[in-house]
């Protein structure tokens, strides 16, 4: 029998505004909390005990029915953390939970990026055994081989995923081709240092070297470094990734987090600026430069 792994893309560990926009006061902060344990018990390249994973899944989850009850959850963000947590259960109930959540922030902040939306309805298909519609969800078949989840194609169209911040199913095949390459995170561990790494991503990065070294894994393998607590390491591959994607404004946001973690804050303030420039919609970068 295969075995399958089920993936959420976009590891919403990342400070990216399609995951989780910043806090604003009348927030709870305990479910803030509890959203952020959840991320770090996911954070790549540490080793997870996915049963003690479990267990800690399953206390958030029965935290979060307790909040609900209370009335604890009030604001988008609530119901967006309560969301991920619930879409971190493993049955139909915790999946339409997921939805459920979803809905009710964005309709509180038509702001907010819709694609954590995508991804609870997604998956909650996909618990259902039906076919996902936007095309979110992927899964490791045994080998290693990364594939995306069955998916009816007729079901909406490109623009209406574009308008949920998801990925043409074109752009998508892209990024099943980046996920089956080598990853960066495999030079680390073959013993390279970041220094080294950060070479070989500056001089492989338009060539075809097997590895991802795309945007979105060099930002990841930034945060995997400082979910190690090596910020100054992080601090060099965030900033290698402005220099190769100045046009993009991620990238930005992620080098104005680690600058303003290592107390640089005028040029963390810059770094968020030029992140919000390339997209006015960051709402995380507007807040975080209004609370500096």
């Amino acid at each position: 029998m295969r075995t399958l792994i089920f993936f959420l893309l976009t590891l919403c560990f990342v400070t990216d505004a399609q995951c989780q926009d910043a806090s604003t006061k009348g927030d709870n902060a305990e479910l803030a909390q509890m959203y952020k344990e959840d991320q770090a018990d996911r954070t790549p390249g540490t080793l997870i005990d996915f049963e003690k994973m479990a267990e800690r899944d399953r206390e958030r989850e029965a935290r979060v029915y307790e909040m609900l009850d209370q009335g604890l959850v009030k604001t988008s963000n609530d119901y967006a953390n309560a969301a991920m947590i619930f879409q971190h259960g493993n049955d139909t109930v915790a999946s339409g939970m997921a939805v459920k959540m979803m809905y009710k922030a964005v309709e509180l902040d038509s702001t907010r990026s819709k694609w954590l939306l995508a991804a609870a309805i997604d998956r909650d298909l996909m618990y259902r055994n039906k076919p996902q519609i936007y095309g979110t969800q992927y899964r490791r078949m045994e080998g290693g081989k990364w594939e995306l989840y069955k998916i009816d194609k007729n079901a909406v169209t490109d623009a209406e995923r574009r308008a949920y911040n998801v990925p043409s199913l074109e752009e998508t095949n892209v990024r099943l081709k980046r996920m089956n390459s080598k990853q960066i995170m495999e030079l680390y561990d073959s013993g390279k240092t970041v220094d080294e790494i950060v070479g070989f991503i500056r001089k492989h990065q338009a060539t075809n070297s097997g590895y991802d070294l795309s945007e979105d894994a060099v930002n990841n393998f930034g945060y995997m470094l400082m979910g190690k607590g090596e910020d100054k390491e992080a601090l060099k591959v965030f900033q290698l990734n402005v220099q190769l994607h100045p046009k993009a404004y991620n990238p930005w946001d992620s080098y104005g987090e680690i600058l303003l973690k290592l107390g640089r804050k005028e040029e963390a303030a810059e770094a968020y600026e030029k992140s919000l420039l390339l997209n006015p919609q960051n709402n995380n970068a507007k807040e975080v430069l209004k609370n500096m």
